[in-house]
């Protein structure tokens, strides 16, 4: 069996792995979720995040036996975390994630994919620090697939994203190679193009890339498929 470390993506925090959580134990898997500095009920102000930061509380966190898993912008500090000491994990799997490529930012990882489905969603702090989803449009963008009870849950959580570790460029080396990866792709998402996550799963071998029928949220949608998605991973990393 293993043992999962949940790193959320932009806005939230390890609240949102609430579901799968229990999935992933009543298959025989321990799993454990952190909040990212600044989210959930980590203190950190969100204008002092660093990527960096990011990738520390990954590694803090995390065993050699770990299978890290990274939902979205989570994709960034669990691929640093892995080239910092790939020894300090099992394996990586990626979400709907991204995948640091040729030392670019999310940022720009972000405006170079095929589509770009969330430019008029966003609203940036005054401050310039953050940034976050118009809440009439989360529904719509994040959970159009989810039970009912699900964006109200959301919608007293969710809070602004730090720019600063999503416009630090990420270059990966040997570290990041060394280590085992999976990648399951979700195909009715609208935050990352689908055809986008297939490319990025290019990072796994092919017996361990997946996908499922979901939005960019499968932790609420089909957190039970979801969770038997990773234990197959699990089972072949």
């Amino acid at each position: 069996m293993a043992d999962f470390l949940l790193v959320h993506g932009s806005w939230h925090g390890a609240w949102c792995w609430r579901d799968l959580i229990p999935e992933l134990s009543a298959l025989g898997h321990t799993a454990r979720a952190i909040d990212l500095p600044s989210h959930g009920s980590d203190p950190t102000p969100v204008a002092d995040v660093t990527l960096e930061m990011c990738r520390n509380a990954v590694l803090n966190a995390s065993t050699s036996e770990t299978i890290v898993v990274g939902h979205s912008w989570g994709g960034f500090p669990i691929s640093a975390a892995a080239d910092a000491n790939p020894d300090a994990m099992r394996g990586l799997i990626y979400v709907c994630a991204y995948v640091p490529d040729a030392g670019h930012s999310l940022i720009e990882m972000r405006k170079r994919a095929p589509r770009q489905l969330i430019g008029d969603a966003l609203e940036k702090a005054a401050d310039g620090s953050s940034y976050s989803v118009l809440p009439d449009r989360v529904h719509a963008l994040l959970y159009h697939d989810c039970p009912s009870d699900v964006v109200t849950y959301a919608l007293a959580r969710l809070c602004p994203q730090a720019i600063r570790p999503q416009d630090t460029g990420l270059p990966v080396g040997d570290g990041f190679e060394q280590v085992r990866k999976a990648y399951i792709r979700t195909t009715d998402d609208r935050i990352v193009p689908t055809e986008y996550q297939s490319k990025m799963s290019e990072c796994a071998a092919p017996h361990l890339r997946f996908s499922i029928e979901s939005s960019h949220s499968p932790f609420f949608a089909q957190p039970r498929k979801l969770a038997k998605l990773m234990d197959e991973a699990a089972q072949q990393m």
